[in-house]
């Protein structure tokens, strides 16, 4: 069961993350250095997961590997928080070039013996 932690983990820091880095956008008005702090604070609460998912995941997954399971789960928490947060539409491009970054995890992942 422990090795799923760093899965859980990843999922809610990417949460932050994505909110601390685009949640400002239908923000606009507000003054960037205001925004700014406040993208910091929740990125705070990023690194509160960030930081022990790859501590409790280096025991169970390589560098490597932890690192393109981040970028798959921030790929995906990104299309479904563009989606529903910023209301933008997921167009077929992006999703054949969100899929082709996803290759990644198939190729770290598969043992080439």
């Amino acid at each position: 069961m422990r090795q799923f932690y760093p899965l859980i983990l990843l999922i809610i820091s990417n949460v932050f993350m994505t909110f601390a880095w685009y949640g400002h956008l239908n923000f606009k008005s507000a003054p960037l250095w205001l925004v700014v702090l406040a993208s910091w604070g929740i990125a705070f609460f990023e690194y509160c997961f960030q930081v022990p998912a790859n501590r409790i995941g280096h025991d169970y997954f390589t560098a490597p590997e932890l690192k393109v399971m981040q970028e798959a789960i921030t790929i995906i928490v990104f299309c479904i928080f563009s989606v529903l947060y910023l209301k933008e539409e997921l167009r077929w491009n992006y999703i054949v070039g969100f899929a082709l970054i996803l290759l990644a995890v198939f190729f770290v992942f598969k043992k080439w013996d």
